[in-house]
């Protein structure tokens, strides 16, 4: 699979980029695991334009995570022009589009899926952010905004006639947010329209590499995106062998150092609070009992120090 001319590799898996959660120390951790791209947290197109220095800390990359994405949101033309051609300047190897976010901070505001109620602006963006940088634009929405209107069909190839290098689309729509089934049946549908010739990724509910091949045998996807099962887990993108064969010292080995990264490329409160999420979330504390009260010194703890021992002794306990 290639993303104009990145190439991908077959059967190809994405993490899905995620606020708070693709923070660098991660992406690096899941790229060495398998991730074939990874991407940066979303970012506002007003704040690049205003240069917020929490925002464009996010869109640092480093080569060793590459191929890299940064995804844009925002509401009119000219500040996602404007914001992708200030991204472009990081060199990221794809600039993304969200026309999927659901939250109402965003989608409220005609961001993110909600600019699935205003489709003739979402493609007026589309076009103008495509026309204004040399980077292979991409773009990840949903079916619709609501069981009422599944556009996905057609509006995958208005977003192909934009001129866009691959698409990206979540099995949901903006009235489910993340409940009930993602219904990949639609993503199926898209790949298998005769004219839809970019790139389809598939997006919602996948939870394993089993689970990711079980998609591209059923479905025919280019690639698959993997979201929230990543949480405290990048070695999910592991083939079985590489997985199986990580200890549960190996693992809290790497969470470590997903910790040490994002202190040192951040700084040690936010990179704190970007790391501990993951440790908290992480299925390898499953076995400890009564870990509800570790999780909860691990969400509070500001000093790495701190969590460093915290994650010391779950590695005894779980011996």
């Amino acid at each position: 699979m290639k993303i104009g001319t990145i190439d991908l590799g077959e059967r190809p898996l994405f993490l899905a980029p995620m606020e708070d959660v693709t923070d660098i120390g991660f992406r690096k951790m899941c790229k060495r695991f398998g991730a074939a791209m990874v991407y940066t947290e979303f970012v506002s197109a007003d704040a690049v334009i205003r240069s917020i220095k929490s925002t464009l800390n996010k869109i640092v990359i480093d080569d060793e995570e590459r191929p890299v994405g940064i995804q844009i949101y925002g509401k009119d033309v000219e500040s996602m022009v404007e914001a992708a051609k200030i991204v472009e300047q990081v060199h990221p190897d794809v600039i993304d589009i969200n026309f999927g976010c659901p939250v109402k901070k965003v989608a409220n505001k005609g961001a993110g899926s909600g600019m699935l109620r205003n489709i003739p602006l979402l493609l007026e963006i589309t076009r103008e952010v495509v026309k204004a940088v040399k980077t292979p634009v991409t773009v990840k929405t949903r079916l619709g905004w609501d069981a009422n209107n599944l556009i996905i069909i057609e509006l995958a190839e208005q977003l192909q006639d934009c001129g866009i290098k691959a698409l990206t689309i979540h099995g949901r729509t903006r009235a489910q947010m993340y409940t009930g089934e993602a219904d990949w049946t639609l993503i199926g549908a898209v790949k298998q329209n005769p004219r839809i010739h970019i790139p389809i990724i598939g997006n919602g509910d996948v939870a394993s590499r089993e689970e990711a091949s079980e998609r591209f045998d059923r479905y025919g996807v280019d690639a698959v995106m993997i979201g929230r099962a990543t949480f405290g887990c990048p070695w999910i993108f592991s083939q079985p062998s590489q997985g199986n064969s990580l200890s549960v010292d190996d693992k809290i080995d790497v969470l470590e150092e997903m910790l040490r990264i994002n202190v040192e490329r951040i700084d040690e409160y936010r990179g704190i609070l970007h790391t501990r999420r993951h440790l908290a979330a992480s299925p390898i504390f499953k076995g400890i009992p009564d870990f509800k009260q570790t999780r909860i010194s691990m969400l509070r703890a500001t000093k790495m120090d701190d969590l460093l021992t915290i994650l010391e002794e779950c590695r005894n306990r779980l011996r």
